[in-house]
């Protein structure tokens, strides 16, 4: 398509330009593997409990018979690792990657807000949302927990489901940065779910970077109703996690507020579920 002429005021050129890009209304067949890929990315971003280690097998299947895309070879890759590692391995490096690591925990408001009141309002805004949409989370997990907001994606659907995801993309891409730098196969998963957004612009790029190296902003405040109940991480029976050195600064600024049990989807013929650690 040839250059808009200069005439053209900015503002109606970047419309257009956003609209050339829009994507076409997807067919419901299209619809419905795109809801599985976020469901199978939901599950497979969970804590790799004894059940979800247990329906491997059937997962593996799940991914091997997605049709050709981007999003289901990241899939396959990451299957690959996680088929084939001892579960104690499995659980043992999702704490290492996202209970030690803030630059990539899982808790996507803390990445626009840091630890201000503004994240408190956020949290509550995306609770908000979900049970206008009819969907209780049963409260096992923040709603900014990404398998929560990938299975809210998954279930409300590419247009107002997909919301929250667009919202926060510039946090998922500096997880991903974060995955990648660190070598953990859950990079596949980020890169997966990044090909289903909208491509990242010169500005989306730029805060990741700015981001990456100030970190989210700073506040002391408590985050009630959400930060003082939660506990201390996913693995059980120890506070707050001591950080390594490639972290934010200052590295007081973070202390991941979460729950016992990752996300609590509802159960459905898809396929399993992950309840809880056991």
């Amino acid at each position: 398509m040839s250059p808009l002429p200069a005439t053209v005021p900015a503002i109606v050129r970047t419309r257009v330009r956003a609209a050339v890009r829009r994507r076409a209304s997807m067919s419901p067949r299209e619809a419905q593997e795109r809801a599985l890929v976020l469901r199978l990315l939901s599950l497979l971003s969970q804590y790799p409990d004894e059940e979800l280690a247990a329906h491997r097998p059937g997962l593996a299947s799940a991914v091997a018979a997605l049709p050709r895309s981007s999003a289901a070879a990241e899939l396959s890759a990451f299957m690959d690792w996680f088929a084939a590692q001892e579960p104690d391995a499995l659980a043992r490096h999702y704490v290492e990657t996202f209970d030690l690591r803030r630059r990539s925990s899982l808790y996507l408001t803390y990445y626009l807000h840091g630890d201000t009141r503004r994240r408190g309002t956020a949290l509550l805004t995306l609770a908000r949302r979900y049970r206008a949409a009819g969907w209780d989370t049963d409260g096992g997990e923040l709603p900014d927990h990404l398998p929560v907001v990938l299975e809210f994606a998954a279930l409300a659907g590419p247009g107002a489901g997909e919301a929250p995801l667009r919202m926060h993309r510039r946090g998922l891409e500096l997880i991903r940065h974060a995955l990648t730098e660190s070598g953990s196969p859950y990079r596949h998963l980020l890169s997966a779910l990044l090909g289903l957004l909208p491509p990242a612009t010169d500005a989306d790029r730029a805060a990741v970077a700015k981001l990456a190296a100030e970190g989210p902003p700073e506040e002391e405040v408590g985050l009630d109703p959400y930060g003082a109940a939660h506990g201390a991480g996913h693995g059980a029976g120890h506070g707050h996690p001591a950080y390594g050195d490639a972290e934010f600064a200052p590295p007081s600024a973070f202390v991941p507020p979460t729950a016992a049990p990752p996300a609590r989807a509802p159960r459905t013929a898809d396929g399993p579920r992950c309840e809880g650690r056991s």
